[in-house]
């Protein structure tokens, strides 16, 4: 029998999380990562993820939206972090690839602007089945989060701006609706925004980064990061694939999500299978990320 998680991964690389990401799920031992999409989908944002994979020796389908972008989409830390990376076109169409390996038994996970699962439920979606999306977007303002839980930065607020459904606002839309999902769970910017990498929590990598490949590997790429920016980094995306493996870590709310004005906000809303974050667990949180 098989106990572990499977999982599809919808990412870019203009943000080094992602990649963080990437790293945390292809060496986990309690998930099946099953492909990888990427957004836009660069040569360079390819052979970046190609790399990645192959430090970890997986060997899974890479799918990508536009391989013939002309800008690489890539950050310079990716570059100044792990050196010289060449390109590839070694990936097939995101939607197909998402076609192949989404079903009723695996969880979608996106941290990025929903263009490969936009394609996929617009013009592909026969027969399509996706048994679990987690998204990392999306926004819980006063209408959702308990006085309690709400972040200083968001207080008073009901709606805010949220860079991976803005990123593609018709996908993001779709995928809340569309009737091939069949539970949607969103990993919002309110809760996201309080968890950072930082010294505090480097220190604890430091503990366990010999137990796996790809601990290790962010050990050492959050030290330089550390270096350069001694206030951390918000860990949106490994956030979401902790609550991905381990949905108890965050609390959540079943909400409708609607956009407005470019911004998003949400509304409690009893069966609509969308659930948002309003608050997290940061030391549950830290024992899942670490495997403890």
């Amino acid at each position: 029998m098989n106990d572990k998680l499977n999982l599809v991964w919808d990412m870019e690389t203009g943000d080094p999380d992602d990649f963080m990401t990437l790293l945390w799920l292809a060496d986990h031992p309690k998930i099946n990562l099953k492909a990888v999409t990427i957004t836009p989908g660069s040569k360079s944002q390819v052979g970046i993820v190609r790399w990645g994979l192959d430090q970890l020796e997986l060997d899974i389908p890479v799918g990508a939206y536009d391989i013939n972008r002309e800008k690489q989409s890539v950050s310079e830390w990716h570059y100044s972090t792990f050196g010289v990376i060449p390109p590839s076109d070694n990936a097939r169409p995101g939607w197909e690839v998402l076609a192949e390996t989404l079903d009723a038994d695996t969880t979608l996970l996106t941290g990025a602007p929903l263009k490969n699962l936009k394609v996929l439920l617009r013009d592909h979606d026969e027969g399509v089945t996706i048994g679990r999306w987690v998204a990392q977007g999306g926004f819980a303002g006063d209408l959702v989060v308990p006085e309690e839980h709400r972040l200083e930065k968001f207080a008073g607020m009901v709606t805010c701006p949220t860079y991976n459904f803005n990123g593609d606002p018709k996908g993001a839309n779709l995928a809340l609706v569309h009737p091939a999902i069949k539970e949607r769970r969103c990993v919002s910017k309110n809760v996201c925004h309080g968890v950072f990498y930082n010294s505090d929590f480097h220190l604890e990598v430091e503990k366990v980064k010999d137990s796996r490949k790809s601990l290790g590997m962010i050990y050492d790429a959050m030290s330089g990061y550390l270096r350069k920016h001694s206030e951390g980094k918000k860990f949106h995306d490994p956030l979401a694939a902790c609550a991905a493996l381990d949905g108890s870590i965050v609390t959540w709310a079943e909400v409708e999500v609607y956009r407005s004005k470019g911004e998003w906000g949400s509304v409690p809303c009893k069966d609509t299978n969308t659930w948002i974050t309003t608050a997290v667990d940061h030391e549950a949180f830290r024992r899942v990320f670490l495997g403890l």
